[in-house]
């Protein structure tokens, strides 16, 4: 059977006898050239991609996170997401995946199971539960910042590029909103933290792929000019609240916003 590298490991962590330091490596595998990140396999990305696109196979999972999805897709939406935190959880994410499934199995009826797993996902009171439901949340709100803060400029072939170091991996949950914002224009988000590509040419199949730095082809000087621009223009310098603006737009993102460079050089 297909099998999933994220997923597969996930699979024996739920199992009772599993041994937490032998399946570390396979689940939060790390390597001697990328000492903080973990290892994503090109199926680990292909599946990611097609999950934040709907378009998830669940034939392709494993019995475990199979029965997970369907008795539970809630707590499984929290799994991956906890996972995309690169967060050293695997203790956590092990019983929080255990607890959903082994309080359905109590259960006879597929609705008496989904509500038991419903009530086990979001009990705050587990230390576990918690540690996953809060590792998910980070993910899913520097995906929605992410999404106002990229700032895309053309290339000499005209297609719009955008950087980033995400505290998370989180290019696989933008292809659907950036899809749509672009339509046939050819995109691409790059996270230069991990040396990912997310990549949509005129508008067919998007891509998410390991990538190489190229040479700079960006419309750079123009391009910040107008977002420096277009700052100045909508800024009301009476209502700045530099306290405010850093909440929502943290100094570890001001590399690669313009209009928060130029305030540096200032």
């Amino acid at each position: 059977m297909y099998s999933i590298i994220m997923f597969r490991a996930f699979n024996k962590l739920f199992s009772p006898q599993a041994d937490i330091c032998n399946i570390q490596e396979d689940l939060f595998g790390f390597s001697d050239d990328t000492p903080c990140f973990y290892q994503y396999e090109k199926e680990d990305m292909e599946f990611l991609l097609g999950y934040f696109m709907g378009k998830i196979d669940v034939s392709c999972l494993e019995k475990n996170l199979r029965n997970l999805f369907e008795i539970s897709s809630g707590a499984f939406d929290t799994l991956v997401h906890a996972w995309l935190s690169e967060l050293p959880i695997e203790k956590e994410a092990a019983a929080f995946g255990r607890k959903i499934i082994g309080v359905s199995q109590s259960c006879t009826h597929i609705e008496e199971k989904r509500k038991a797993a419903q009530k086990a996902y979001l009990d705050r009171g587990d230390e576990n539960t918690l540690t996953v439901l809060n590792a998910a949340a980070k993910v899913q709100h520097e995906i929605h910042r992410m999404m106002g803060l990229l700032r895309f400029t053309p290339d000499a072939d005209g297609e719009y590029i955008a950087k980033c170091s995400a505290d998370h991996f989180i290019l696989p949950a933008l292809g659907e909103y950036f899809s749509g914002r672009f339509g046939e224009t050819s995109w691409s988000i790059i996270d230069e933290k991990r040396g990912k590509r997310l990549r949509c040419l005129n508008g067919e199949r998007i891509k998410l792929e390991n990538y190489t730095a190229f040479a700079n082809r960006l419309n750079a000087d123009e391009w910040t000019g107008l977002w420096i621009h277009y700052h100045k223009t909508i800024n009301n310098e009476d209502r700045n609240n530099p306290d405010l603006q850093r909440q929502f737009m943290p100094k570890r993102y001001w590399k690669y916003l313009p209009e928060k460079e130029e305030q540096q050089v200032l």
